[in-house]
């Protein structure tokens, strides 16, 4: 496994670059990328089909820059520098611990005030170039994929929050034991939760802009499928804990062309540190996994990848508001209802019967999904009626 992006580095080139990244920090950024690029494409295409339009704001040009962005930069750059200095002076203690480390309340003072300075100054030096002997106010156009700034701002703030509140709820008896741990990090997050949560954000702020909500979750729908399939390639590279359950089976002679690790490995080197220890190594990551499991998130990302390439395929092909997400519902559902069967949950006991919180939010998803396709079906039909 591939706990920091060093550790990938070096196994493809044979020189240790040591950096303060994990693989798996790494690959959300990229997935937040590939959703941005995503979301970005649909908001065009809609905006050219005539399915959502540009709308106007009032922008103020040529005043200087007021106290409350001076204030707010500054205190930007205070945080940076505070951090970023204090990361340089410290680097053996960053590569260390670097959640810990950035989480923490340790900081550079003298790196802070030099980088407010530098943040105010720049926004106070931007302002007066375009700096008017009298502000003009006027109306300006706003094209809707211009939003892709503060939806994927709100969307990472509420769909963390969600996926971590989520995952305490999935994971009662730990959050009970330490529940501002489990909170606070980085790890332990549930998908279903940061949908949720982000996704409400997302809508609230499209509305607000005259985006009706089932056009917006029909831009939406490839682009997260194409996200969660991204993030699950960090789920499988750094090892942790997405894994499946224990499989003692021989692969199969169908599957005779992939290597082994595709249908059971042990994830040495996990960011976990879990299992057993590993000969020779010392320091963080030396665990392997004592029995082989089923690489679920390597699945996953296989699986919801293709995924988008259909629903990438399909786009064009479907008109009418909600069927595309009715669609990426019912696939990322069924999908993920499927891989809990070998994937390692916490299940709930309720009448006799044992599930998982996916599987019973996934059944939720394909019934939501089959609803928002028969419903955006039968508009067809009766406008289709309407006009004969």
């Amino acid at each position: 496994m591939f706990p920091t992006l060093s550790s990938f580095i070096q196994y493809l080139t044979g020189y240790n670059i040591p950096l303060p990244i994990q693989t798996f920090g790494f690959f959300v950024a990229f997935a937040f990328l590939a959703a941005y690029w995503a979301f970005s494409k649909e908001f065009q295409r809609k905006e050219k089909l005539g399915y959502i339009h540009t709308f106007e704001k009032t922008a103020t040009f040529g005043e200087p820059a007021s106290t409350v962005e001076l204030v707010s930069n500054g205190f930007f750059g205070f945080v940076l520098g505070y951090k970023i200095i204090d990361a340089l002076l410290n680097y053996h203690k960053l590569l260390d611990d670097t959640q810990g480390f950035i989480l923490s309340l340790r900081g550079n003072w003298i790196g802070g005030i030099i980088g407010a300075a530098i943040f105010a100054y720049w926004a106070y030096y931007e302002k007066k170039k375009q700096q008017l002997p009298k502000p003009i106010t006027k109306q300006v156009a706003v094209h809707p994929n211009e939003l892709m700034g503060s939806i994927l701002l709100w969307a990472a703030i509420c769909g963390f929050a969600g996926a971590k509140i989520f995952n305490a709820l999935e994971n009662w008896g730990e959050f009970l034991k330490d529940p501002v741990g489990m909170l606070v990090g980085f790890s332990g997050l549930t998908f279903y939760g940061g949908l949720i949560c982000g996704g409400a954000a997302v809508l609230y702020i499209a509305n607000k802009h005259g985006i009706k909500p089932l056009t917006m979750l029909d831009i939406g729908g490839p682009g997260m499928m194409l996200a969660y399939g991204v993030g699950r390639i960090g789920c499988q590279m750094s090892g942790d804990g997405d894994w499946g359950v224990t499989n003692y089976a021989q692969k199969p002679q169908w599957l005779s062309w992939a290597p082994d690790w595709m249908w059971a490995f042990r994830f040495p080197h996990n960011v976990n540190d879990e299992g057993i220890q590993l000969m020779n190594c010392t320091g963080k990551y030396c665990h392997i996994l004592q029995f082989p499991h089923y690489p679920t998130s390597f699945y996953e990302s296989v699986i919801c990848i293709l995924l988008f390439l259909f629903l990438w395929s399909i786009r064009n092909k479907i008109k009418w508001p909600g069927v595309m997400f009715g669609v990426y519902m019912i696939l990322a559902g069924t999908e993920r209802f499927l891989i809990e069967f070998i994937r390692v949950n916490t299940r709930y006991h309720i009448f006799g019967i044992s599930f998982p919180q996916a599987q019973l939010i996934s059944i939720l998803m394909i019934i939501g999904g089959a609803i928002l396709i028969i419903s955006g079906l039968n508009n067809k039909k009766a406008i289709s009626i309407k006009h004969g």
